[in-house]
């Protein structure tokens, strides 16, 4: 049956006004409304559900890790508010594009796809099973499962070779990035590394992390004051290193290492727990610096809203990096609640850059961002007149519309729920020893299980590694139900 964005959902946004979206922050209704109107306009914007279109694709010009990312806010959005609207559509995308070999290395993506393309729709089955999204049926690609081959596969790609370890931006050897090792491939690899190991309970997913975050040291990609640089080059003939991506730095970099190291917090104790504390700690100081107004602590793209015009543009943003700041509201909420002593410092952020955000969602039917690096302009929005939300959230509608501002909106509104005690959420993300429903497979992804890069195959899963999980995951949930019955008295 085809699926129709314009039906799903549609009553539970009849309340709302056809020239804004009013919110009360403190209603949770009012916020579950408010967040129904941005997702239906964000999922106008999808074809994938077209007759003849490919399940899980967005339109040209956004590309395919954008898509993946959209619908990990919709398994979010799920886990947030209970709505079920977009269930169906959601599971179709992720298991069309999970590949013949279950891997996110489709046909119509093998030869164009990198680490962090891969890496973003590997980041939305891992939020699957950690919110135990409704599982797909048997003889589909499972959640965890998909998490692993990835994860194997890029332990596969580990190069000490070149800059001394990581992963290149490049799969292939004649992509571009073959000689360029990024901090968001290192950062997801690192960061699904954390969270397999608190989902699992297998400390050698763990043991990857670290290492991801040592190598990120020594070549200075996180620097002593936690600012996280976008990635070094490197000599494809004498294998030098060299760290020159520039002073500009990015949300999703310093978000998705913030998120694992909130994760590699969670299963750590005594001094190794205190080492992570401290990171987590150094990475939200370096987000208060360059990541929030000064004075109203809303989020921002620092290079793209900081006054800089070396692109010729006052935005300066790209089609892509129109989008890293909602990721980094993303892994903030995420902090806050694996790393439960994180949540007074990081709530008042959310909820202020959720007023300004929603404030922005006025804009009409037909508007459009333009394309800074290539001309043109994106799609037009098709969402309710007077809901298009603007990508600048210290000014009224700014006319840049788009997935990405839709996207942006979304998880600002959404995830001022996360610890009111509705839904899903309310207890934080599940493992397999508390909750998890989704089956893995620890050898996925690779043809030698025992052998990844060269590198010690995953340890068996001790009893002491199960108990271990199960203490940890029973803490976090009295932490987050204690917050939850503190914010509903």
């Amino acid at each position: 049956m085809r699926w129709n964005v314009a039906v799903c959902g549609l009553m539970g946004l009849l309340a709302q006004s056809a020239t804004a979206i009013t919110m009360d922050i403190d209603d949770t209704q009012s916020v579950k409304d408010a967040a129904a109107t941005i997702a239906y306009g964000m999922l106008k914007y999808y074809t994938g559900n077209n007759t003849g279109d490919t399940p899980g694709n967005l339109p040209d010009p956004y590309y395919w890790w954008e898509a993946g990312a959209m619908f990990g806010a919709m398994v979010d959005y799920w886990w947030i508010t209970g709505d079920t609207s977009y269930v169906e559509v959601t599971t179709q995308a992720i298991v069309h594009q999970a590949g013949d070999a279950r891997d996110f290395n489709p046909a119509n993506q093998s030869r164009t796809s990198s680490n962090d393309d891969v890496g973003f729709w590997t980041i939305t089955a891992m939020m699957a099973a950690e919110d135990a999204f409704p599982d797909p049926p048997e003889d589909q690609p499972q959640w965890l499962a998909l998490v692993q081959a990835v994860f194997n596969q890029m332990a596969s790609r580990w190069d000490d070779q070149n800059c001394g370890g990581g992963l290149r931006w490049a799969i292939n050897d004649f992509q571009t990035g073959k000689d360029y090792k990024n901090s968001i491939s290192n950062g997801i690899f690192f960061n699904l590394g954390a969270r397999l190991a608190r989902f699992t309970g297998n400390s050698s997913y763990g043991e990857w992390a670290s290492r991801t975050w040592d190598w990120e040291r020594s070549i200075n990609l996180i620097t002593d004051e936690y600012d996280v640089k976008d990635g070094a080059h490197f000599d494809v003939t004498t294998h030098v290193c060299r760290n020159d991506s520039g002073p500009h730095v990015w949300s999703y970099n310093i978000g998705v290492f913030l998120q694992g190291a909130a994760f590699m917090y969670n299963v750590s104790t005594g001094a190794e727990q205190e080492t992570w504390k401290t990171r987590v700690d150094g990475l939200l100081g370096a987000v208060e610096a360059k990541f929030l107004t000064n004075d109203t602590k809303i989020v921002k793209e620092w290079y793209c809203e900081s006054g800089f015009s070396d692109r010729g543009h006052p935005y300066q943003c790209n089609i892509d990096q129109q989008t890293f700041k909602g990721y980094l509201l993303r892994w903030l909420s995420s902090t806050s609640q694996v790393a439960p002593y994180t949540y007074d410092r990081i709530n008042p952020w959310i909820r202020a850059t959720a007023a300004a955000a929603v404030a922005t969602c006025t804009g009409p039917v037909g508007a459009a961002a333009p394309q800074v690096d290539s001309g043109g302009i994106q799609p037009g929005f098709k969402g309710i007149d007077g809901t298009a939300c603007g990508f600048k959230w210290t000014q009224t509608f700014d006319g840049w519309a788009g997935v990405g501002a839709q996207m942006n909106a979304l998880s600002a509104v959404m995830y001022t729920l996360t610890h009111k005690g509705v839904g899903k959420a309310a207890k934080g993300p599940v493992t397999t020893a508390q909750g998890g429903t989704s089956k893995g497979d620890p050898g996925a992804g690779v043809t030698d299980p025992a052998s990844r890069g060269g590198l010690a195959a995953l340890k068996p899963i001790t009893m002491a590694d199960r108990v271990g999980a199960g203490i940890v995951t029973a803490i976090l949930a009295i932490s987050i139900v204690g917050g939850s019955v503190f914010l509903t008295i």
